[in-house]
């Protein structure tokens, strides 16, 4: 009665009191419990408890149980990178026979299978496997795919040597690197090529290893795997060679450019010696077993020092597998893949870019070079993808990503023309102009003043594309600077995949002057679409493709669709009046061609890192960059000096013969619009090129004639194998007539 009378202040206090009670009481019942239980362990666990020796052994062990445990998790974050390159597939990648031929019908290559079935590891001759792992893996069936005593003992002989004279690369290593890295030289690339050597260890047996090995390392002269180069070198079976002739394959696999027999042969003779005394020293042969060989030396056929297009085959394959993945190849694997490569202008470029690197290289600070020459339609005519395949196999025309510089702003001036802000006779002014910190400056750190849009191109003023981002931006009602201009690169990053560049352009303040990084191919994708009057123009490299029984399965003509429309006409045309000025009024001039009208543009990055031309005719469309790998700055080398020399000295061949198209929007010199181009060099194709004769007749002329070549061999090909005879050929006005 007297709690019920209670306040209800009185009943709260009470209230918690209880609770305070409870939980003090409950708190100090678990921890007597806890303390119950941790006697009870202790008490257990004094009777565990070890000492002396025992105790030192078990710290050690408990010890090597965390580092254990510390080192797995780095190990595994070092391999997950390894282990997301290497896949099965890589494994198959080869399962494809390809044959290239080039624009003519001329066979240049061949990349995929020739090498993993036409023989077997046990038919090939023992004193060739021997001289393999003599060289390159002696103990190759001993380790688990990193050989711990070959490296330490690479390592103390190089230590001895104060240099590199000893790889301490296993075979499968080496496997590993060919399969899924590059040459690279870094800590990140070794990490991966342990990993993906345990990887491969893992999945396929030793002799597995060593067959794959065989097959896909690069021999020089074009050819890939011990198989080729035996054909290619010595005209026989691989079967077949002799012990001093499977040391001087063996040899290859150090520097197949540098002691390849057909460019060098006292060296590699000198090569094969020394692989012969390594068989020795490992006791795979004896001494006596070996003299004959010395005294009596290989002798490679007599071969000229043939150039094979292996960047171009290289690309040229890889697009035939997306051919393939995209369904429009059927399931059939070996395939004959007509191209559009030509020879001719692929010699020329090759031979441009080393005597430009030999004579002017070492004044410049420069050491690599790459270009891609195609039809204005996408067709590719040669790649040169670096200054020696053999010493490196990476591909910088088509996977080097380098910044542009000015080379860049076309792609500006098109999205700005067709924005209808402005056109070629625009009056803009080159004056300072800053986004939030950034203010870019020209070349000569100086402003010109009020000039006419064409003029600012063709003088490559920076600032005038900054002003163009802006003004686009603020086109759309947007006031704020910074937020017009991003609205602005907006609009410029989509004109510019819309005429054909296809790498990520990283959007930053300096884009418009060429900061995103792009590919070579992908510029001259790019101005493809200007030297065709505005449409889009992807590079390909499968003008008609056959399976195995000579049928034509796919033709780039009748199974691709029409190219799409991505700039207007009109902004076609006056970009191209535009950029015809820069050969002949701006930073260009050393491109300008004799008696051809050509348009194009140059770029310098920041640095002098990056040099580049980009230009074109009516009839072909280059792009050449220059620079160094490891994007050293170079002595003040700007895309007019090497680049536009080296586009020169490619473009003034390649034009030799050819009748003239003109540029849309730009006036031909030859008021007719056909002229012909001076022969001044021989033309492609003509009398002492690679490429069939074309000394007195338009190279127009000798397509036509080979593509009725091609035709009467199919018709063969069908008669033989008792098939109904159904070809094509495509004539010189784009029709097609068809024979049953």
């Amino acid at each position: 009665m007297e709690f019920r009378k209670a306040g209800w202040k009185t009943r709260l206090k009470r209230f918690a009191l209880a609770a305070d009670s409870w939980l003090d009481a409950g708190l100090w019942g678990a921890g007597r419990r806890a303390g119950e239980i941790h006697e009870r362990i202790r008490s257990y666990a004094d009777r565990l408890t070890v000492t002396g020796g025992k105790r030192v052994a078990a710290e050690f062990a408990s010890e090597g149980l965390n580092i254990g445990i510390v080192g797995a998790l780095v190990l595994l974050t070092l391999a997950l990178p390894a282990f997301r390159i290497g896949n099965e597939e890589a494994l198959k990648n080869q399962v494809f026979a390809v044959t290239f031929l080039d624009r003519y019908g001329v066979q240049i290559g061949h990349r995929g299978a020739r090498h993993d079935d036409s023989l077997k590891l046990e038919e090939m001759p023992d004193h060739l496997l021997k001289a393999v792992l003599a060289t390159e893996d002696r103990r190759f069936y001993d380790h688990f795919g990193i050989d711990l005593i070959g490296t330490f003992r690479a390592l103390m002989v190089n230590t001895r040597a104060s240099g590199v004279v000893q790889g301490g690369s296993s075979l499968t290593q080496q496997l590993a690197k060919n399969l899924f890295l590059n040459n690279e030289r870094s800590l990140d690339r070794k990490i991966k090529e342990a990993f993906l050597a345990l990887w491969l260890e893992t999945r396929l047996s030793k002799n597995e290893i060593l067959k794959l090995y065989l097959d896909r390392a690069y021999m020089g002269g074009g050819t890939f795997g011990v198989a080729a180069a035996a054909e290619y070198y010595f005209g026989k079976s691989v079967k077949d060679v002799s012990l001093a002739e499977a040391a001087m394959l063996a040899g290859l696999f150090k520097a197949p450019t540098k002691y390849a027999p057909h460019v060098n042969l006292p060296a590699a003779r000198a090569r094969g010696n020394d692989v012969l005394n390594a068989m020795v020293d490992a006791g795979f042969m004896t001494a006596g077993q070996v003299d004959s060989a010395k005294r009596n030396p290989a002798t490679p056929v007599d071969r000229k020092r043939d150039s094979s297009p292996d960047y171009y085959l290289d690309w040229a394959f890889d697009s035939v597998k997306e051919l393939a993945a995209e369904g429009k190849l059927g399931t059939d694997r070996v395939l004959v893949v007509k191209t559009p490569h030509d020879s001719a202008i692929q010699e020329r470029a090759d031979e441009a870019i080393e005597t430009i690197l030999r004579q002017h290289g070492p004044a410049y600070h420069v050491k690599q070079a790459a270009t891609v020459v195609m039809d204005p339609d996408g067709a590719v005519r040669a790649i040169v993808g670096g200054r020696d395949y053999g010493a490196s196999q990476f591909n910088r025309a088509t996977a080097g990503l380098r910044q542009p510089g000015s080379s860049f702003k076309p792609f500006v001036y098109a999205a700005a023309l067709s924005s209808g802000l402005y056109k070629p006779s625009t009056i803009v002014t080159d004056r300072p102009v800053c986004i939030g910190n950034w203010c870019p400056n020209n070349y000569g750190r100086s402003y010109a003043g009020s000039m006419p849009l064409t003029v600012a191109l063709a003088k490559s003023i920076n600032t005038i594309p900054v002003q163009m981002s802006i003004a686009i931006g603020r086109a759309t009602g947007e006031t704020h600077e910074a937020r017009a201009a991003l609205i602005g690169r907006k609009k410029i990053v989509a004109t510019a995949r819309a005429m054909g560049l296809t790498t990520p352009l990283t959007d930053t303040v300096s884009l418009p002057i060429g900061a995103a990084e792009v590919t070579v191919i992908d510029m001259a994708a790019g101005y493809s679409s200007l030297a065709n009057g505005g449409k889009r123009a992807k590079p390909y490299a499968a003008i008609e493709v056959s399976n195995s029984q000579g049928e034509v399965i796919y033709r780039h003509d009748r199974d691709e669709p029409p190219p799409k429309q991505v700039l207007s006409a009109q902004v076609a045309q006056d970009m191209n009046f535009m950029l015809s000025k820069v050969p002949t009024e701006g930073t260009g001039r050393r491109a300008a061609l004799d008696g051809v009208v050509t348009a194009g543009k140059t770029g310098t990055t920041n640095g002098y890192k990056d040099a580049w031309y980009v230009g074109y005719s009516g009839n072909l469309v280059g792009a050449v960059w220059f620079g160094n790998d490891n994007s050293a700055e170079t002595a003040n080398m700007t895309g007019g000096s090497l680049p536009a020399m080296t586009w020169k000295e490619i473009m003034q061949f390649a034009h030799q013969g050819l009748e003239l198209k003109p540029i849309p929007g730009v006036p031909a010199t030859d008021p007719k619009g056909a002229a012909v181009a001076k022969a001044g060099a021989p033309a492609p194709g003509a009398a002492g090129q690679d490429g069939p004769g074309a000394g007195h007749m338009p190279r127009q002329s000798f397509e036509v004639l080979s593509s009725v070549g091609s035709l009467f061999r199919t018709i063969e090909r069908s008669r033989v194998a008792g098939r109904p005879i159904q070809v094509g050929i495509r004539d010189i006005s784009g029709g097609e007539n068809r024979l049953r």
